[in-house]
Parts: C-alpha cells; sequence; structure tokens
C-alpha cells in the first residue's frame, strides 16, 4: 500500500473514532446554553435541531483534528 493509502485510512479511522465523543460534547453543551438562555426546557424538536447541528459541527471538527494529529505525528506521507 502506498503512504498516501495508509494515511488517508488512519485518518478517516481516527475521524470516526472521534465522531462520537466529540458529537455528544457539543450537543450538551449546546443544549445546556440554549436552556440557560430561553429559562426553559426544550421540546423534542429543538433537541433533534440541536443534535443535527452537534453532529455537523463534529463531522468537521473530528476530521480537522485527526488530521492535524496524523501531521504532527506522522508528517506528511511522502511519495
Amino acid at each position: 500500500m502506498s503512504p498516501q493509502l495508509v494515511f488517508f485510512l488512519w485518518w478517516l479511522l481516527l475521524s470516526a473514532m472521534l465522531f462520537y465523543p466529540v458529537s455528544k460534547l457539543i450537543w450538551v453543551l449546546s443544549v445546556r446554553r440554549l436552556q440557560k438562555k430561553l429559562a426553559r426546557e426544550l421540546n423534542e424538536e429543538e433537541l433533534l435541531g440541536q443534535k443535527r447541528r452537534a453532529r455537523f459541527l463534529s463531522v468537521i471538527t473530528s476530521m480537522a483534528f485527526a488530521y492535524i494529529y496524523m501531521i504532527q505525528t506522522f508528517g506528511l506521507p511522502n511519495g
């Protein structure tokens, strides 16, 4: 396998492993912030909207951090 392919596969694996915890963290923080701002409990539709937003942000964040980690740890793949 080429070094670029190995780098890409490890990057995807690390991103996938980071997705769930980062998504939960973003979701909890955003729900708490919105509850405090509105001074009430959120309904199901608002919770679902916050979950969608958290998942979207989590994809971007986990991929970015995984890429930075891979570069810092292994360097750019040379091929």
